[in-house]
């Protein structure tokens, strides 16, 4: 049935998927996406049978995902992105109407391959859907943890919202960078824009200030205010001998005092 009417077949295939989709993808790239799935499935058919699992049927899959991903990137629900399968179903149904019983067998034969294949779809979207997800995520934590230049020697890190293990991570990889990129000798964290620090947050952001005095940085903690430090010193967190501002302002006057003082001591001992 699908080689002896392959083009009825297939133009039945396209129209259906066309109008589901209602003009969402164009006509063209429609028609190459799916005659060349056909011409794949057909293949497959004619060597490897009805196992859609099987070996002979990688094309038909590797085609199939690469349709799932390509839905996913553009902004497709999963229900739109199996219709590009099942539709071939409601196709071959229009071939019924005068069919033999053998054409009927080979229906149902097909009905149930182009279910897996669709159950295959679905996967395939939804894998590509969390890749996608996953990818925006990182790219919003770099966006959200900027690390900016606030005077020669002196970086700084403004921090808005929750401080997790991941963030941390890519704050201590920024500044980390971003010290060895500009030979800053100091470096502010500003914790302002966190709404609340427990022993966890706390943890990271000890983490983080051993990590840059590893390179020979100083690290300055800024934005302590009344709350957080009530929080700090009822959960018993030690910060040790880190340096600790209220303010942004605070952490800036003590890292140029410390530069000059640097400085000064550079020139004496040169002298």
């Amino acid at each position: 049935m699908m080689t002896t009417r392959r083009d009825e077949l297939a133009a039945a295939w396209i129209e259906v998927v066309s109008q589901t989709l209602a003009g969402r993808i164009s006509r063209a790239e429609l028609d190459q996406e799916l005659h060349e799935l056909y011409a794949a499935l057909v293949e497959a058919l004619r060597a490897g049978g009805l196992d859609a699992s099987g070996e002979h049927y990688t094309e038909v899959r590797a085609l199939l995902a690469e349709l799932s991903r390509n839905r996913a990137r553009q902004g497709f629900r999963p229900a739109e992105t199996a219709v590009s399968l099942f539709a071939l179903k409601r196709g071959l149904e229009r071939l019924l109407d005068d069919g033999s019983a053998d054409d009927v067998a080979a229906y149902l034969a097909l009905s149930r391959l182009t279910d897996e294949l669709g159950m295959f779809t679905v996967d395939s979207f939804a894998a590509s859907r969390e890749q996608i997800i996953s990818s925006q995520a990182e790219e919003l934590l770099e966006l959200s943890t900027p690390v900016v230049k606030l005077w020669d020697g002196v970086i700084g890190v403004p921090l808005v919202g929750t401080l997790d293990s991941a963030r941390t991570q890519v704050v201590m990889e920024k500044l980390l960078q971003e010290l060895v990129d500009t030979g800053s000798a100091h470096a502010i964290i500003d914790i302002t824009g966190v709404p609340a620090v427990d022993t966890e947050v706390a943890q990271h952001l000890l983490k983080t200030v051993v990590a840059a005095r590893l390179m020979g940085a100083e690290c300055i903690v800024s934005g302590i205010r009344p709350q957080i430090a009530q929080t700090i010193v009822a959960l018993g967190i030690e910060f040790g001998d880190i340096v600790t501002k209220a303010t942004l302002a605070d952490a800036l006057r003590h890292a140029l005092r410390r530069s000059a003082q640097r400085a000064a001591l550079s020139v004496g001992d040169a002298a």
